[in-house]
C-alpha cells in the first residue's frame, strides 16, 4: 500500500491514536501539515479524516480543527458493553476485585486468537466483578503490549482492564462468541460453583487496523441473562 493512499494515512493516525503519541482532546496536525508530512493530496488527507470521524476517533469542528474524540465511539457494529454499567443499570451495587495481574509471552493458544507469535509480549489480567457481593463475572484478559504499551504502566487495581480499554484503546474491528460450556477449575471456584457447572461464556477479539489489541474470555454463572440494544 502506498504511503500517500488514504487508507495508509488513516492507518497511521489510528496507530498514534491508539498509542497515545495524540492524547484524548488534543488537537492533531490540520489538513496541510499532514499532507506535507505524508507527500498527498490535501483531499485525501480530508478522506482519512473524514472516516476516523465517522468512527469516532476523532472529532472535527470548523475553525478549531481536529482533535481526538475525549470518548472514542466506535463505527463498529457491536459497542464495547461496560460490566460496570451493566450492574448499575439494573439498581445492584458493583464491586470489582482484581485476581491476577503478570507480563508474560503469551501461550500458543493465546497468541493464534491474536494473530500474534507465540510468546509475544502480553499482559494477563483476570478479576472478578460483583453485583450486589454476588459474583457476576470473572474476567480472564490478555492484553497485546506491542499495539497497547501503554496498558503495561496501569495496575488495574482499582479499574477494571475492561474499563480501561473501553478508554484508551480504541478499536475498529472485533469478533466475539457466546456459549454455554463446562466452567473449568478456576473458573468454577472463583464463582463459587461446582467444578464442571454449566456457565455462560463471551469471548471477544479486538483489533485496530489489523493489530490485535486484546483476547478476553469472560465466564458468568448459570444465571446470567445477557440483554442487547441495538
Amino acid at each position: 500500500m502506498q504511503r500517500n493512499s488514504f487508507k495508509a494515512i488513516r492507518a497511521e493516525l489510528e496507530m498514534r491514536i491508539s498509542k497515545r503519541l495524540w492524547l484524548p482532546g488534543e488537537t492533531i496536525p490540520g489538513e496541510e501539515a499532514l499532507a506535507v508530512e505524508f507527500g498527498a493530496a490535501r483531499a485525501t488527507v480530508n478522506r482519512a479524516l473524514q472516516e476516523l470521524a465517522r468512527a469516532g476517533l476523532v472529532e472535527r469542528k470548523r475553525k478549531s480543527g481536529t482533535r481526538v474524540a475525549l470518548h472514542p465511539v466506535r463505527e463498529a457494529r457491536y459497542v464495547i458493553p461496560l460490566v460496570r454499567a451493566e450492574i448499575e443499570a439494573s439498581g445492584m451495587t458493583y464491586q470489582y476485585r482484581l485476581i491476577g495481574r503478570r507480563e508474560c509471552g503469551m501461550p500458543d493458544a493465546v497468541a493464534a486468537r491474536l494473530d500474534v507469535a507465540p510468546g509475544t509480549r502480553g499482559l494477563h489480567v483476570t478479576c472478578l466483578h460483583h453485583a450486589d457481593g454476588q459474583a457476576y463475572q470473572y474476567e480472564d484478559r490478555w492484553i497485546n503490549l506491542d499495539t497497547v504499551p501503554q496498558a503495561g504502566a496501569e495496575s488495574f487495581d482499582t479499574i477494571s482492564p475492561n474499563e480501561w480499554l473501553v478508554s484508551n484503546a480504541p478499536f475498529s474491528q472485533a469478533r466475539f462468541s457466546f456459549r454455554a460450556a463446562p466452567a473449568e477449575g478456576i473458573e468454577a471456584d472463583i464463582l463459587g460453583l461446582e467444578a464442571g457447572a454449566a456457565v455462560f461464556i463471551g469471548e471477544r477479539v479486538t483489533w485496530l487496523s489489523g493489530r490485535s489489541i486484546t483476547f478476553v474470555r469472560m465466564v458468568h454463572p448459570p444465571s446470567h441473562t445477557m440483554i442487547m440494544d441495538v
